[in-house]
Formats: C-alpha cells, structure tokens, sequence
C-alpha cells in the first residue's frame, strides 16, 4: 500500500457497555508504543465505529466488549468493513469472551481476542506484528 508512518488504532466500546477502563488502558498502551489511537467513547454502534475507522485511516479496530453481545457485535463490525470495501482493517477484540466463542469469532474474521489477565505488552506486541509495519 505504500502508507507510512505510524500505525493507527481505533479503540471502540461498542453497545450498551458502560465500563471502559479497559479500553483506556489499551488505547494508552498503543500510544506509549508509538501508535495513533483514536478512542471512540462509550456506546458506539458498529456504523459509529466502522465510519470512524474509515474516516481515520486506521489500520486496526480494538473492540473492547463486556456486555454479552461480543458475537453479534463483532460479526456486525466485520459485516460492514466488508460492505463498505474496507476489510483490511483488521479488527482484535477484548473483554469478556467465553472461551467457546473464540473459535466463532476468529471463523468470522476478528484477528484475535484477548481476554481479561492478558498483559498490555502482549497485546501492543500483536499489533506491532500483525497491523501493517509503522514507518
């Protein structure tokens, strides 16, 4: 693609979720790291946070979901990366997620999921190595 420069992060919290620390957490992380993040706040829905991504530029979109509603909100995200030509964007997601639903979710396109205890290092580590290289 021949972009440069740094490598930007959408960090969403999709639905009626109302607690973000999480999100906060990971998006300074990324920061720290050198990466661009955008934090949309609370209570997007999955238009909110695809039209941002693309209006961003972003490489990424980190979906922090506590809610339950990981399932339909995550394949409503990809769904429409797809219809709006941007599935490049690459799309990880954190919270709480059943171990059962892991298979799922990867099977419908999120790059990884990280569950709660997942060291912040380990996440910037895997989107250094899986987004498109800064610089």
């Amino acid at each position: 693609m021949g972009v440069s420069g740094p490598i930007r992060v959408v960090v969403a919290k999709p639905g009626l979720d109302g607690h973000d620390r999480g999100a906060k957490v990971i998006a300074r992380a990324l920061r720290d790291a050198g990466m661009e993040v955008i934090y949309t706040g609370l209570h997007q829905t999955p238009e909110q946070v695809v039209d941002t991504a693309i209006q961003e530029d972003a490489d990424g979109i980190g979906l922090s979901i506590l809610s339950g509603a990981h399932m339909t909100l995550c394949a409503r995200v990809i769904e429409l990366l797809k219809e709006r030509d941007a599935a490049d964007i690459k799309v990880f997601c954190g919270g709480i997620i059943p171990d059962e639903d892991i298979a799922e979710l990867k099977r419908i396109g999120v790059a990884d999921i990280f569950t709660p205890g997942t060291p912040t290092r380990d996440v910037v580590a895997w989107v250094e190595a899986n987004l498109r290289a800064a610089g």
